[in-house]
Parts: C-alpha cells; sequence; structure tokens
C-alpha cells in the first residue's frame, strides 16, 4: 500500500490508448517515446502513468529517484515477453555485427538483454543511426518488417511477437471500412500486417497519425490503430470525421485504467512500480541510447 499523493506533486501521464476520461484529466497525453521524454523532463517527484505495466517499468528505468505508479498494474500489453533470452542469446553467437533493437512495448526483462530500444516514433531513425550491419528486431515482426522496408542497407533478422489486436487488422476489414467510407484517408499504426500498411496513406506511431491528420486537407480517414486515439483526433480536429477501421478495435488492458483507479492512487491505495536495480541498470542504457540517437 502506498501513501496519499497531493496532486500537485505528480506528473500524470497517459496514453493515447487510455479511455477518454483518463487522457482528459491527464497533464500529458502521447505516444511512448514522448511519455518516456515528459517523465525524465518532469521535476515532480511522483509519476501517475496512466498505461500498461511496461510503461510504468520504463518511467522508473529512467527516473530512478522518483516516485512511479500505475493505476491498474494487473493491466498488461500482450505483446511485451513475446521474445526469449535463449533466442536472444543465439543470435548473437551465431550472426556477427549484430545490434539487438527491442521495441519499448517489452517488459524490463527484455529491455535490458538489448543494445537499444525504439519506438514506433523513432525507429527508422534509431536503426539508421546504429554502426551494426545486422539488426535483430524484437519483439513485433510487423513493426520490424516495416523499418527493414525503409532501411535496405541493414539486414533484418525478426522475432516472432506481434500486438494481438492490430495484427488482427485485415485487408478484408480494410475493404469494408474503405467501402463504407469511400472518400476516407486510411491511416495505420506499423504494427499492423505489411499488407494493410501497403493500403495505407500514411503509417506511423498514434502521434505521427494524429499530425498526419491535422495537417491533411482531406475531411475524412480511416484509423488503423487503438480506438482510444480518435479522441485526442477529435479534440485536434472537430471539423473532421474520423472512423476505425473496424468495430472494437479495442487494447482491453488499456481500458482497464479507468478515472476511479487513478483517484485511488491519489487515496493512498497505489504501490510503487519497483525494478530490481541490476536489470533496472542494464534497461536503462538501451533506453538512454534510445533518447540519445532519437534526440
Amino acid at each position: 500500500m502506498g501513501h496519499a499523493i497531493r496532486r500537485e506533486d505528480a506528473l500524470v501521464l497517459a496514453h493515447y490508448y487510455a479511455p477518454d476520461a483518463v487522457q482528459a484529466s491527464a497533464d500529458f497525453v502521447g505516444d511512448s517515446f514522448a511519455l518516456a521524454q515528459k517523465a525524465v523532463a518532469s521535476d515532480k517527484p511522483v509519476i501517475v502513468f496512466c498505461g500498461v505495466s511496461f510503461m510504468g517499468e520504463s518511467a522508473k528505468i529512467l527516473c530512478p529517484e522518483k516516485e512511479v505508479y500505475l493505476p491498474v498494474p494487473s493491466a498488461h500489453c500482450a505483446m511485451a515477453e513475446m521474445a526469449s533470452e535463449e533466442e536472444i542469446l543465439h543470435m548473437r553467437e551465431t550472426v556477427e555485427d549484430l545490434a539487438v533493437v527491442t521495441y519499448v512495448n517489452s517488459s524490463a526483462r527484455l529491455k535490458a538483454l538489448s543494445d537499444v530500444i525504439v519506438t514506433s516514433s523513432n525507429a527508422v531513425k534509431v536503426v539508421s543511426l546504429l554502426k551494426e550491419k545486422n539488426i535483430y528486431f524484437i519483439p513485433d515482426k510487423n513493426l520490424g518488417h516495416y523499418v527493414a522496408a525503409q532501411l535496405p542497407e541493414k539486414k533484418f533478422y525478426f522475432g516472432k511477437g506481434f500486438c494481438p489486436i492490430h495484427n488482427a487488422t485485415s485487408e478484408k476489414e480494410v475493404a469494408v471500412a474503405r467501402a463504407a467510407h469511400p472518400e476516407a484517408l486510411l491511416l495505420v499504426h506499423p504494427e499492423c500486417p505489411a499488407a494493410v500498411c501497403a493500403q495505407a496513406a500514411y503509417v506511423g506511431s498514434t502521434a505521427g497519425i494524429i499530425a498526419f491528420a491535422e495537417r491533411s486537407d482531406a475531411r475524412e480517414f480511416l484509423i488503423g490503430t487503438e480506438e482510444g486515439t480518435l479522441y485526442e483526433l477529435s479534440r485536434r480536429c472537430p471539423d473532421k470525421k474520423f472512423y476505425p477501421t473496424r468495430p472494437g478495435f479495442v487494447c482491453a488492458d488499456m481500458k482497464k485504467i479507468t478515472p476511479e483507479a487513478l483517484e485511488r492512487v491519489f487515496a493512498g491505495e497505489g504501490t510503487p512500480v519497483e525494478v530490481a536495480p541490476e536489470l533496472a541498470q542494464k534497461a536503462a542504457h538501451a533506453l538512454r541510447r534510445m533518447l540519445e540517437l532519437a534526440q
């Protein structure tokens, strides 16, 4: 059990996939990269991270001097453990000049085994700056293939992981959505399969999708990512229309994070996020390398 927290002592961060009411009450809403930057830059002694467990772990790793809370510690990312130490060691032993590049949607354990972390916002830039020719990209195979297509000078090896929600997006689903909204531009997250990404007017992170829609002259958009993103899209572009590519494009774990759960943290019912020191030190190296390369 934690202790009561004064609101003025805390920075409340919310991911775009959190419920609308949670996003509305946060100090800052963003994607994983922007939220990591905000956590590091904050002078508040407490961070309340309205996201899944790997996000809270990452904030604690980058800010060990701060108290970090997750409103719902049991909210997890299904992809975060979709790689193993054995697989990583095998690749290091069999492939020379190799960098293990790990998507931020991963556990602290996987981050600690990595050379650098990336987000969907910065993966292409970070990997392009690595001196190693060979890249082992884990855990998300779809994001890995998206990055590889833009960096033909590198040789990629891919993990087997994926986001169950994004990976379920299909060409048929897109065709049905397009038939219903023929004037809409398709904007998708690179966690979607390559066949879906190939049809999109824009492929990028949640923050990138929002920025594209904001500056586009188009008036209607099909959104191929978690429907929580529609809140910020509608807030920034009230004169435009947004449609998810399918009904129920939802991460159930992110939706566990309610305003009531957030209030329980401030009432002292939260448990601070902890990461074992040795694990945190190794993971911090990979995370900070990302922040340096992605500036």
